[in-house]
């Protein structure tokens, strides 16, 4: 039997249906899934903002997983990619990438409108410096505010009208089943989503047999998109602290495979930014994002600086 450490909200379990779906099919094994409750959750629970609690920042609902990993409570995490560390866990591996959902962020307005569509001034809700920041850059006059809690949380502020608008990751509406609430799917050339968006990381104990085994979920397109992402993103902290998009994807060339690679540094405000593009072999994915990342610290994202904080 194989245990999967699950965290309790609708789309962690259901992230963690799927990957217990792929362990059935593929390995042959049994499967059960241990739920485990994260510092983020109660800080989400008892409505403290993200960067208040103990744990903020990018391994804020990771960390009570890996734990429970490590004690051997349970043989499998599953985690959306883009909360994951890019600095490496000892004692843990990241075993298996399995294919990405839709990285693309999308609006879920009034009236089923869209972003262009909405009056100057309309409150639309993000806890994301990523999103607010490219959302002020696009210029729409829009009212970006705040907003923490799960998917029907969110939605339920634009249906009473609290708020004309929120913007969420589309994979998780994929996923639990509520593409419908979408009024606008946003172009990447508009706003780049986070490093890792609609990818799943699968972890389980470097030494355990797991490693091997679970390399059967693993898609090697999707491994080399986000990998060079989590370089981008990986370089990039080094060096500066402002709110970071990037979007890798794999594109047919004339030699096979090769890497077409996007990102951006912007300034809180959205007022300055540097984008910049890259491109390479998959087989050189971590190499191609952080001369991509590189180059856009020598291009000034360095001084784009604040406390940005995490892509929720």
């Amino acid at each position: 039997m194989i245990r999967i450490g699950t965290r309790r909200s609708l789309l962690a379990m259901t992230q963690s249906g799927h990957v217990a779906d792929l362990i059935r099919d593929r390995l042959g094994r049994e499967v059960e899934l241990v739920e485990i409750t994260t510092d983020g959750d109660r800080s989400q629970a008892a409505g403290t903002p993200l960067a208040d609690t103990p744990a903020s920042g990018t391994g804020v609902f990771v960390s009570a997983l890996r734990d429970a990993l490590l004690a051997g409570e349970v043989d499998v995490a599953v985690h959306s990619l883009k909360d994951l560390p890019t600095y490496p866990q000892a004692g843990i591996a990241l075993a298996a990438v399995p294919e990405r959902e839709d990285p693309r962020d999308v609006v879920v307005a009034r009236d089923g409108l869209t972003l262009g569509e909405l009056p100057a001034g309309s409150r639309v809700g993000t806890g994301s410096p990523r999103r607010a920041a490219q959302l002020a850059a696009l210029g729409l006059g829009l009212d970006v505010v705040g907003v923490r809690g799960n998917v029907d949380t969110r939605i339920g502020k634009v249906r009473s009208g609290e708020y004309d608008a929120v913007v969420l990751a589309r994979a998780g509406l994929a996923r639990i089943g509520r593409l419908d609430e979408v009024t606008e799917t946003l172009d990447p050339l508009q706003v780049l989503p986070a490093p890792g968006q609609g990818a799943l990381g699968i972890e389980c104990r470097a030494t355990d047999e797991l490693v091997d085994a679970l390399a059967a979920l693993d898609d090697p397109r999707t491994r080399a998109a986000v990998e060079a992402e989590r370089a981008v993103l990986a370089t990039l902290e080094g060096g500066c602290s402002a709110p970071i998009g990037t979007l890798a994807e794999v594109v047919e060339g004339d030699d096979g495979d090769e890497l077409w690679v996007r990102a951006v540094a912007l300034s809180p405000d959205g007022a300055v930014a540097v984008r910049m593009s890259a491109t390479g072999a998959t087989t050189e994915a971590v190499e191609v994002g952080t001369r991509l990342a590189k180059e856009m610290l020598a291009e000034g994202a360095d001084a784009l600086g604040s406390e940005a904080g995490h892509d929720v």
